[in-house]
């Protein structure tokens, strides 16, 4: 290479490395030191360090491994979870530009790229990677004769409460009301009334409500019991006469009712009640009908399971908590068909419980934000065995994000004696008919990402300077690779970043960036989850053929040769 033109590279380079703190402030004195003799450029490299490398360059401001702060998710409010959500284009509302439309959600770039990630996920891990599963896409809109069997036209409903002066309406059972008891002498003097939401939450508001109570009955700063809270479907006709509504502030709610949650429409030209069908509030039904055709298509021996991923829909109260509870939303179920027996079912749920938490895990769930919630008693629907939640830590609580259900065999018979048709299985083993029973692991996709969001959300700290970013498992992750050419302006460096580029978009999704510092490059993809940067520079064209591959989590870096970056990426990214 000629002198003069090293010397110009060589110019950039350190202006791209903040060499010019060091001394060479102006752009003017980098172009005097491009053209100056090679004694003066020496004079002037003496007084800085030169990296040829994107992995010695981003040494100096890497000089240490992250400190993570553990506590940054315990800090975080749902709110600073949807801002991040639009901010990054993950999630925004739904007809913004009309002022939005309450419990719908639209996907953006970076979103719409990690539902996709997630829903293969779930298919591969349960369907693809089993012999004893298989997969439907049924239609949304089913003969409302199915919704009839179901018990969902009499059944499917949510405990609904009306205030009488606001004409606001609320679920029952995610109000919460508590006595004000007074300490010293135990009278009560009234009710507070907030709405659900984690305990801390909860209890702060109960608080305001009390003590704007207490002054209301001149026992201003009078020592009270603790809350004892209980939802509103627990209340007595004489309680709820003294709950205050959240929208008025005095007692004007109306005694809870059933709400069907069903949408309903028309299917044809006329609009009368022949024409009544219903969206599908849930996407199991659709793979209860469609037994007895995969039965007899798959080839499938008891026990096997059918799974599906589907939209769903439910015309919710209240939507709230941003997209975990929505009017439209999808689901990732599996209907698991075992044979029928007191002694069967258990070992079958058991399984299913494992199988489901490993799965959560494998996507980038973390483990201590996990629990489970085992259902008994009036918490059991009424045809289920058992059901046990796997519940998640979210900003606003603790919550169900996946059932696993032991359903026996209420579906397959209820639509058995719904459409006349026989939904039985033959055991060619035993020569017995039997109507199969079903393990059901039920997961929301919606849930599942706004669970994976918080569970990425991540603090540290790299050498003194604060540092957010996303640390989504690499098989999730909405970007996998992002590939930076050190200098933008030097042909052959160009080209073969962007060679590489090419190569790695036949795999995976990839992100290309060649504007900025290299280190502010890396940031604004720690930012939206990257999980790896491969920068291509000097050395890769002028002599060793390496890149360098950074690690997002650990800021790590390693040199890999060029024929060497896809499958060192695919162990990473895929696992193999």
């Amino acid at each position: 290479m000629p002198s003069s033109y090293r010397n110009v590279a060589l110019a950039m380079f350190l202006t791209l490395h903040g060499a010019l703190g060091f001394g060479l402030r102006s752009s003017t004195s980098i172009a005097s030191s491009s053209a100056a003799s090679a004694s003066t450029l020496r004079r002037t490299m003496s007084k800085v360090t030169v990296y040829s490398t994107a992995e010695a360059a981003a040494e100096a401001t890497e000089k240490k491994g992250p400190i993570k702060n553990e506590e940054a998710y315990d800090k975080v409010k749902m709110e600073d979870i949807v801002s991040l959500c639009k901010r990054r284009g993950i999630i925004f509302p739904s007809s913004e530009i009309y002022n939005g439309f309450a419990g719908f959600f639209d996907y953006g770039p970076l979103g719409s790229e990690l539902k996709k990630n997630v829903k293969d996920a779930f298919w591969r891990h349960f369907v693809q990677r089993r012999e004893d599963v298989v997969g439907i896409d049924s239609s949304i809109i089913h003969n409302p004769t199915t919704w009839q069997s179901s018990g969902h036209l009499d059944g499917f409903s949510d405990p609904m409460v009306d205030c009488k002066e606001t004409k606001l309406r609320y679920r029952a059972d995610q109000l919460f009301c508590s006595p004000v008891t007074l300490e010293e002498c135990g009278t009560t003097v009234g009710f507070v009334c907030v709405l659900e939401a984690n305990d801390e939450d909860m209890v702060k508001a109960a608080k305001t409500q009390a003590k704007k109570l207490l002054k209301e009955n001149d026992k201003k700063g009078q020592a009270i019991q603790p809350f004892a809270f209980k939802d509103l479907t627990q209340v007595s006709e004489d309680e709820m006469g003294q709950i205050p509504s959240p929208g008025s502030g005095k007692p004007t709610l109306t005694m809870p009712r059933d709400f069907n949650l069903m949408f309903q429409t028309n299917v044809g030209a006329m609009q009368d009640a022949s024409s009544v069908a219903y969206l599908r509030p849930e996407t199991a039904q659709g793979i209860f009908i469609n037994y007895k055709n995969v039965l007899g298509t798959s080839r499938q021996k008891l026990p096997f399971g059918i799974a599906q991923i589907g939209k769903a829909f439910r015309n919710e109260i209240t939507p709230r908590n941003f997209i975990f509870r929505s009017r439209e939303f999808e689901q990732m179920e599996i209907e698991y068909f075992i044979p029928p027996g007191d002694d069967v079912w258990q070992p079958f749920h058991e399984k299913w419980i494992a199988d489901s938490k490993a799965f959560l895990e494998t996507v980038g769930l973390r483990e201590d934000l996990m629990g489970y919630d085992v259902h008994e008693g009036d918490g059991l629907a009424h045809y289920a065995r058992a059901c046990t939640d796997i519940t998640f830590k979210f900003p606003f609580g603790v919550q169900e994000l996946m059932g696993i259900a032991a359903r026996g065999d209420f579906d397959l018979t209820s639509h058995t004696e719904g459409s006349g048709k026989v939904l039985d299985y033959f055991d060619e083993e035993t020569k017995e008919k039997f109507i199969p029973h079903v393990i059901e692991p039920s997961l929301g996709v919606d849930r599942l990402i706004l669970a994976l969001i918080c569970s990425a959300y991540a603090e540290d700290e790299i050498n003194g300077e604060k540092r957010n970013y996303l640390s989504f498992h690499p098989s999730i992750a909405p970007v996998k690779v992002a590939v930076l050419p050190l200098v933008k302006n030097k042909e052959p460096l160009v080209k073969a970043a962007r060679e590489l580029f090419e190569k790695l978009q036949m795999r995976w999704n990839v992100q290309w960036d060649q504007t900025g510092a290299i280190g502010r490059r890396y940031r604004r993809a720690d930012e939206v989850g990257v999980p790896f940067c491969v920068t291509v520079d000097f050395e890769t064209i002028e002599d060793d053929g390496a890149v360098t591959i950074r690690d997002r989590d650990s800021t790590e870096q390693v040199r890999i040769p060029m024929d060497e970056v896809v499958p060192y990426l695919s162990k990473k990214i895929d696992g193999y």
